[in-house]
């Protein structure tokens, strides 16, 4: 929805809270006018229902003012003696509306002192939980989300079975667009798996002050860009087309900021001409293919020591190993391999990579170079170049575009233009595993209203491949995700601290008791 739309809109709401309440207000001893005053109304109402006037301001954050709307419902006619659960469940299952009958059916007085304290046990119970929901609701959206790692794309950094505390404010928290969503899940609601939200209305892209910028080789959560996968990882022939906020989530390593020039040399990010270097944490990963003489090779054995994955079996015994190249120097060591080889793709070989255009013989391992856009900046316009830039300028940054013998038109216009400036940021995520990545190699850039957040702590992690309590990857837990040398677990601190204090709180009591 445009600005003018949304004002159209709200301008609607208030008409309909004026129509359904200016007669409660009256009774209320206001005035019926202050009904139809946006933002004062509400501020007046919870002066009515005698609730503090913050609230008002849950009402206009995105997500959580769904949760509190029915609150307000119930709160608005319990002011004026309609207690019952069944008004209750009237007000909520009505979506309000409810309130129209009591408005001007029903004789009611309202109730200037009434006890706030829940009747029931049951009433206590549903306000607790309603309002803890609130609370992890306002925390998921827009300060701390909890994430897990599904792909090996970022193996050695972060591993299969990570679960980690994602920070939106790092670099700004992205309001929700979605505005009618379920709380706390993504595209799909769980066991029914069904589509957890509506696609109307939509707010516009808006996002919180950032604490930082992405940085070179930070690792970042995105919504994909070319997310049209009904579910993720189930197979199916349907494909859709999702709010921003609602494509998956992915995670991998920012090599490429906006301005930056990039090129892939086997494998090797160079950024305006210089290798890029890695944090010490991080390790690439690349497929190698050993020759054993026959011989039997323990990939499980590999796996448990280096965290190999492996990626095939070929014939006479030999495998294909997916290795950081540290790593293959020691396997390489092996009596039982007799060689062991990186399987690049040679540089002239095409591959289906970005951006789809043949005649540039580029591929996963040698690639580019191009450039990555950035918000102000302009660019040549013209047949050769517009592969690179057209999902941007359509997809991305809203133009109509239009090619008529060699010449690009935007937005209708009846002069070609052979120019383009970009309207935000773009960014080139890869992952550090980079044979077995989807990344932008094979689907371009992403936009700086893609991104989600910056993972910052792993607080538990599951190792499928253990055993008992080797399921669990100790060492991983309560560790940072940025930061040099060897991660810490902070987890057995974290305990001792927590026996610590429940200590302290059961000697103080103890001692309070006596």
């Amino acid at each position: 929805m445009t600005l003018t739309q949304w004002l159209l809109f709200i301008l609607i709401l208030q008409v309909v809270h004026f129509l359904g309440t200016w007669k409660l207000y009256v009774k209320a001893g206001r005035k019926a006018w202050e009904a139809i005053i946006p933002v004062y109304n509400a501020i007046v109402l919870m002066q009515i229902i005698n609730r503090p006037k913050w609230w008002v301001i849950l009402l206009f954050i995105p997500i959580i003012n769904l949760l509190m709307f029915p609150i307000v419902w119930v709160e608005t006619i319990r002011s004026f003696g309609k207690n019952t659960t069944k008004d209750s469940f009237l007000v909520v299952l009505s979506l309000g509306f409810y309130i129209f009958y009591v408005n001007y059916m029903e004789d009611v007085a309202y109730i200037k002192d009434r006890s706030l304290k829940p009747r029931t046990a049951t009433g206590e119970w549903v306000s607790s939980i309603a309002f803890a929901v609130i609370a992890a609701t306002l925390v998921h959206t827009y300060f701390m989300q909890p994430y897990t790692i599904p792909t090996s794309s970022l193996e050695k950094s972060l591993l299969i079975g990570d679960f980690l505390f994602v920070s939106k404010f790092h670099y700004g928290a992205r309001v929700p667009m979605t505005t009618v969503a379920a709380p706390m899940v993504h595209d799909t609601l769980p066991i029914v798996k069904t589509k957890s939200y509506l696609k109307f209305p939509q707010l516009p892209y808006m996002r919180l002050p950032a604490l930082q910028k992405i940085k070179q080789n930070d690792i970042v959560v995105f919504s994909w860009p070319v997310d049209t996968v009904e579910q993720f990882f189930k197979k199916t022939n349907r494909k859709i087309r999702k709010p921003i906020d609602k494509k998956s989530n992915y995670v991998k390593r920012c090599v490429g900021i906006p301005g930056d020039s990039l090129e892939i040399r086997d494998g090797y990010v160079y950024i305006n001409g210089k290798k890029n270097v890695l944090p010490d944490r991080a390790r690439l990963q690349f497929f190698y293919e050993t020759d054993t003489d026959g011989k039997a090779l323990s990939v499980k054995s590999l796996k448990s020591r280096y965290h190999v994955r492996e990626g095939g079996r070929l014939q006479d015994g030999n495998y294909i190993l997916n290795l950081a190249d540290e790593d293959a120097q020691l396997i390489s060591k092996n009596p039982t391999v007799k060689s062991l080889t990186k399987r690049l793709s040679p540089k002239g070989e095409a591959e289906d990579v970005f951006p789809n255009v043949s005649s540039l013989d580029w591929n996963r391992d040698n690639f580019g170079p191009v450039y990555i856009p950035e918000e102000g900046k302009t660019v040549a316009l013209n047949i050769a170049s517009l592969p690179f830039y057209k999902q941007i300028i359509v997809e991305y940054e809203k133009n109509t575009l239009r090619v008529e013998n060699g010449q690009i038109y935007l937005n209708g216009s009846a002069e070609p233009v052979d120019t383009y400036t970009f309207k935000q940021n773009y960014y080139w995520m890869m992952g550090d595993n980079r044979h077995n990545s989807e990344d932008s190699r094979y689907w371009g850039y992403v936009p700086y209203d893609h991104v989600v957040g910056k993972p910052v702590f792993i607080w538990f992690s599951w190792n499928s491949d253990g055993q008992g309590l080797d399921k669990v990857r100790w060492e991983r837990l309560f560790t940072t995700v940025g930061g040099s040398g060897k991660a810490i677990s902070f987890f057995f601190p974290f305990v001792g601290l927590m026996l610590v204090l429940y200590g302290f709180n059961w000697f103080r009591k103890r001692k309070k008791a006596a």
